[in-house]
């Protein structure tokens, strides 16, 4: 086994991976903003074939050897384009949200690019901090599976930061 993050297309049969990563509370606990009912997969369904279907938005699988471990995506915020990415809990701690992550800013030819993190999510922080991701400004929302309001940092990786990025 090479260990090797790799990002490809989403395909549909990547859903039921994508959908079974969601139901584990200690990942969406750490999320925070995830859908109103997770275990609604028709909800999911839903929501997956609308962000498939718009153009600006960039859907990855993360695979290692083979095997479906998350996924990570770019998509428009009014002006900005923000990421996201999600990996199964089972592989935390392997540096594989990092590698998924650099992989897909080396795809992005824009810059900035933003991204949004529970501010007790260490492990996310780290994440962004390492692809080259700074504090900019915090905010705070609802966040559906802790049903509370949560404070998040908002971060940035500046124009500039390929270096950061492994080019």
């Amino acid at each position: 086994m090479s260990n090797e993050v790799r990002l490809r297309p989403v395909h549909d049969d990547d859903l039921s991976a994508f959908f079974a990563h969601e139901q584990d509370p200690q990942a969406s606990w750490m999320a925070a903003f995830v859908a109103k009912d997770p275990a609604d997969r028709a909800a999911f369904d839903a929501h997956w074939a609308r962000i498939r279907a718009d153009e600006r938005i960039v859907n990855r699988t993360v695979t290692v050897d083979g095997e479906v471990v998350g996924r990570v995506a770019a998509f428009p915020v009014g002006d900005r384009t923000e990421v996201s990415y999600w990996i199964d809990s089972a592989r935390w701690g392997r540096g594989h949200a990092t590698a998924a992550l650099a992989a897909l800013l080396r795809e992005l030819p824009q810059r900035p690019v933003y991204a949004r993190a529970a501010k007790d999510n260490a492990a996310s922080l780290a994440v962004l901090r390492k692809c080259g991701f700074v504090v900019v400004g915090e905010d705070s929302g609802y966040a559906a599976a802790r049903h509370a309001e949560i404070e998040e940092y908002l971060l940035e990786l500046p124009a500039g930061a390929a270096d950061q990025r492994g080019d």
